[in-house]
């Protein structure tokens, strides 16, 4: 069955040998998806609304050669065929043969192609990628890096970044030096710039705040030293153009 919401975070390391990693990402895939459907078959929004709960009550069977098929809500242990033809009575009398069946099957094989493709991309090792120019800029960047499973950490079923993983990946493409200063501080607000240069020159420079209204806390005594953090990961983040979130950048 797949989970409707996670209330609490999750460590890639501590999840991708488990199912519950695809199922947070398939979850989100098939709602993905579904919006789309949604777009693509106005006519059918409905029966999409019903075919994205079956999928996330864990109706649809996933069998050996590949095909889909979905139990029907009507009948216990009813099974029907996928992917192109469905024999409920329904499938006759729906534009285009798009029964809540066929939609089921067809927005699950969507999202699954999506997940596997968002698993292997957090899975993967990361290599320093090649310096590549973005469009409309005449110098280089340091290229989009990869991020290392053990530097992802779910929260509420999204992907964040952990400053300490920004931290190493820096220091692999050459990171000379990390500086961060403030740049006002008041018993309400932390304003804090930090700047990033590598050894080939590169500067990139952020900046952030933190109050005591926007930290955990737990840290809330010390909510000006989070603004630093929060300064150094957005120009780690802009260095690796990583357009994912740190974990310390949340409220």
């Amino acid at each position: 069955m797949i989970a409707d919401s996670v209330s609490s975070a999750y460590s890639v390391e501590d999840r991708l040998n488990a199912d519950s990693l695809a199922q947070l990402l398939f979850h989100e895939a098939v709602v993905e998806v579904g919006e789309r459907a949604k777009g693509v078959l106005p006519e059918c929004y409905g029966r999409i609304e019903q075919a994205v709960q079956l999928l996330l009550v864990g109706e649809v069977q996933w069998l050996p050669d590949g095909s889909v098929q979905v139990q029907g809500p009507e009948q216990e242990n009813a099974v029907y065929g996928m992917p192109d033809t469905c024999p409920c009575p329904e499938n006759a009398q729906t534009p285009r043969g798009w029964c809540v069946h066929r939609l089921a099957g067809a927005i699950a094989k969507r999202a699954s192609v999506l997940v596997q493709t968002r698993l292997e991309t957090l899975s993967a090792p990361w290599q320093p990628g090649t310096p590549t120019a973005p469009e409309g800029e005449g110098s280089e960047t340091l290229g989009r890096a990869t991020i290392p499973p053990q530097y992802i950490q779910l929260i509420h079923g999204k992907p964040f970044v952990r400053y300490a993983g920004l931290l190493a990946m820096a220091h692999e493409r050459g990171l000379q030096k990390l500086e961060a200063t403030f740049v006002s501080v008041t018993d309400a607000l932390a304003v804090a710039q930090a700047t990033a240069t590598f050894l080939d020159g590169r500067r990139f420079v952020e900046s952030s705040d933190a109050s005591p209204e926007n930290v955990h806390f737990g840290v809330r005594p010390h909510f000006a030293r989070l603004a630093l953090t929060r300064a150094k990961a957005r120009a780690l983040r802009d260095a690796l153009n990583i357009g994912i979130c740190a974990v310390e950048e949340l409220e």
